[in-house]
């Protein structure tokens, strides 16, 4: 689907909000709390898929981009050059992080550009007159940014330093009808994530989004049993992003690690794992791995793809 840049607003030197519109002016699919969409970002001599969390979906989809600073492309082409007018090629709306209706409570816990999931959810959850919680941690000097888009109210409560959250008692202190909702940095959610799972929180009531994405790595080599096809992964690339320059579809969707739409078998060799989709048990075993963001530890591996 290809939509344009409607507006590009600076909330911050690194964060910037997008909005877009359908190019054809038709309307666009819904997208519920929660949802996501992919945009294919061009770039010299390719092209970055990332996904980004609709912060807004209603006639147009808004997004929020933060600039990463080791970025590999993606994020520092929507700030630097991303202009209205522009068309871009997006997905329609994915979600794998929507709202638990049989919850009567909803405890958000977010950090950084995390943030942005949630901005979605809280209309939702207001005009369902449901109970929240929502924690937001950043570092001081994004806590300007942060606080004006956190929504008004009591719920929502920001934190710049980490002896202001006291999370175990947090968890402690929730009733068993509470749901929980992590977003943010891979050591941000695993934090969350083991010490709710340390405090008997049932895992259908810990939910999870992270686009934190594939960071590079050392070169590989990967023989795809199937379809007969060597490639080599270059140190700047993703294995699924290698399997897509190929001319191939491998599955996938959030290209995160979260979904587990990915996972492809193992047949030689041993994965890097970064994924937080698969258990411990599966990563020491080995034998599938995520493509969107694990690599290799071997200097080769054999997939059944």
């Amino acid at each position: 689907m290809i939509a344009r840049i409607a507006k590009v607003l600076a909330i911050s030197e690194t964060i910037k909000r997008i909005v877009l519109e359908a190019a054809d002016g038709s309307v666009l699919p819904a997208g519920a709390p929660g949802a996501h969409i992919m945009l294919n970002i061009p770039g010299p001599g390719r092209v970055w898929k990332n996904a980004y969390s609709l912060v807004s979906a209603g006639s147009a989809y808004e997004i929020i981009v933060r600039r990463v600073q080791n970025s590999r492309g993606g994020s520092v082409w929507l700030h630097d050059h991303a202009e209205i007018g522009e068309k871009i090629e997006i997905s329609l709306p994915v979600n794998l992080f929507p709202i638990a209706r049989t919850a009567h409570k909803h405890l958000l816990l977010s950090a950084g550009i995390g943030i942005t999931p949630f901005l979605a959810y809280v209309p939702v959850l207001r005009a369902r007159e449901t109970k929240f919680e929502w924690h937001h941690c950043c570092k001081l000097a994004d806590a300007p940014a942060f606080a004006a888009l956190l929504p008004p109210g009591r719920e929502a409560i920001l934190h710049t330093r980490r002896n202001t959250l006291d999370l175990p008692a947090l968890l402690k202190r929730q009733k068993l009808n509470t749901h929980l909702y992590v977003c943010g940095p891979a050591a941000f959610m695993d934090t969350a994530v083991e010490l709710a799972q340390k405090l008997g929180w049932p895992e259908a009531k810990i939910h999870t989004e992270s686009f934190g994405g594939a960071t590079g790595g050392a070169p590989f080599r990967v023989k795809l049993a199937k379809s007969n096809i060597t490639l080599d992964v270059g140190p700047e690339e993703s294995l699924l992003e290698a399997l897509e320059n190929a001319g191939l579809n491998p599955p996938c969707l959030c290209r995160g690690g979260a979904c587990g739409e990915c996972e492809l078998p193992v047949l030689e060799g041993i994965p890097d794992h970064h994924d937080h989709f698969l258990s411990d048990s599966q990563h020491k075993t080995g034998a599938s791995m995520m493509t969107c963001v694990s690599r290799a530890k071997t200097p080769e591996l054999v997939l059944d793809f």
